[in-house]
């Protein structure tokens, strides 16, 4: 699979502060790449250097194949961009939004009609069209907001906190338009505050702090970086319970709930082989469950503290 985006020792420091120290990235086309971090991990910095919105101090850098500081024309004609902060002008219409960035783009006035048709249809919007965007709620407006990034088509997008302050149905309503672009072929890299947000539609996750990237994988391989990880089995025999706890010696035991927490990390082949175990021993479990971290415990493993605090 080729790559959409390749990084290699990017840098960045305004003045004293030293924001990017170095850091290497691969965005496979056709994929959702998510950069967390810490507010002031140099996540919105490392959008803005690729997007073309501001130069790098240096490394090496290709955005569909161009260089961002050298060919900055070129990779603007393939990528767009959706900001912490919506771009829409509330005065317009949602429909005059659209044009003016047809406009922009230079796609002539029937196409750009067109094109502006298209996307009130595809982001669900024709109802709303002639209606100002100050009207609408704030997940018609973000909504508008990636349509506009879309007018020009392009293959690349960077999402800046795409989802911030909307509701639990509007940002689950954005996802499922974000997984039809990628669908479609379209290329995300996407930085958000939201883990749950990551964990749902990231193929790769690649975690920021101080400017360097401190670990990058999927969702499932993060977690397993992080202790806790077990295996809850409870019994309804004391005696199958006894004899389990025997076998499976590194154990956390219940004797009131007749139940055993097992260290595993969660993966397919330590289960069967507990299981395996189990059945050779005819022991009977009545419940079994699977228990691993979650990206707040990957926060607070390698950065030192939890989201909930770096939100803050």
């Amino acid at each position: 699979m080729n790559n959409a985006i390749a990084v290699t020792g990017l840098r960045k420091a305004f003045g004293d502060n030293v924001v990017l120290d170095g850091i290497d990235l691969d965005v496979a086309a056709g994929t959702i790449f998510a950069l967390l971090g810490p507010n002031g991990a140099g996540k919105t910095t490392t959008v803005q250097i690729l997007s073309t919105l501001i130069t790098a101090d240096g490394g090496q850098m290709r955005v569909a194949g161009h260089d961002p500081d050298r060919e900055p024309d070129a990779v603007r004609d393939v990528i767009g961009v959706t900001g912490q902060f919506s771009a829409v002008d509330s005065l317009l219409t949602g429909e005059e939004n659209l044009i003016l960035m047809a406009d922009l783009r230079h796609l002539g006035k029937a196409e750009g009609r067109r094109r502006a048709a298209e996307l009130l249809e595809q982001f669900d919007l024709v109802d709303a069209a002639k209606k100002t965007a100050a009207t609408y709620s704030g997940g018609m407006r973000r909504r508008l907001d990636l349509a506009m990034t879309l007018v020009g088509d392009p293959s690349i997008i960077f999402l800046d906190e795409p989802t911030t302050g909307l509701d639990p149905r509007s940002r689950r309503a954005m996802w499922q338009v974000i997984r039809q672009l990628v669908a479609g072929g379209v290329t995300i890299m996407l930085t958000t505050q939201y883990l749950e947000e990551a964990d749902h539609l990231a193929d790769r996750i690649a975690v920021l702090d101080h400017g360097t990237i401190v670990a990058e994988g999927s969702s499932a391989e993060l977690k397993r970086l992080v202790p806790g990880g077990h295996i809850r089995l409870q019994f309804i025999d004391p005696g199958h319970f006894e004899a389990a706890a025997r076998i499976f010696s590194e154990n956390s035991r219940d004797d009131d709930s007749l139940t055993l927490q097992i260290p595993s990390d969660g993966d397919v082949g330590s289960l069967k082989a507990l299981l395996d175990r189990l059945e050779r021993e005819s022991i009977k479990v009545g419940e079994l469950s699977i228990h691993t971290p979650d990206l707040d415990d990957v926060f607070l493993n390698l950065t030192g503290r939890p989201h909930a605090e770096q939100e803050r």
